[in-house]
């Protein structure tokens, strides 16, 4: 099981990563051209949302199930130095859980704006904000803090 929702988490990321940059192209169009939220711009502030949301309990059905964690975890005092570790037991899992919750609030703060000026900057910003955060935290393969492939096979 843990290397099929592994692999999964690897795969998602991808549309994780599609749907927030189609998301923040939409929401830049449409406030730099001062458009109406349309019914397409609504489905695509709910989707990245949701998308993100099953990623994250993707994500946390890793957290739990991974061995790297539990041997972290076991002797954290001792491991806290090794940072490959330290990036997947804890920087990773901040940095991500930060920007679902941005992208949480985001997607709830501009569903509840009154203007579509106001709903386009909520999701430009918010938005934006965690695609940088995800982008720092995911482990690229040129990365010098953690890396991995770009699709972990099943």
């Amino acid at each position: 099981m843990y290397s099929t929702v592994l692999a999964l988490h690897s795969i998602f990321r991808w549309l994780v990563l599609l749907s927030l940059c189609y998301a923040i192209y939409r929401a830049y169009k449409g406030y730099a051209s001062k458009s109406e939220f349309s019914f397409l711009d609504n489905k695509v502030r709910h989707w990245t949302a949701t998308i993100a949301h099953i990623q994250l309990t993707l994500g946390i059905l890793v957290y739990i199930k991974s061995p790297m964690i539990k041997y972290y975890f076991s002797d954290f005092r001792n491991l806290v130095a090794d940072w490959n570790l330290t990036f997947f037991g804890l920087v990773h899992f901040i940095l991500m859980m930060g920007a679902i919750v941005l992208i949480t609030i985001g997607s709830a703060k501009a569903k509840r704006k009154k203007t579509a000026r106001e709903k386009f900057r909520t999701m430009l910003v918010t938005y934006s904000i965690a695609l940088a955060l995800i982008f720092m935290a995911i482990p690229w393969p040129f990365s010098p803090l953690a890396n991995r492939p770009y699709i972990r096979a099943f």
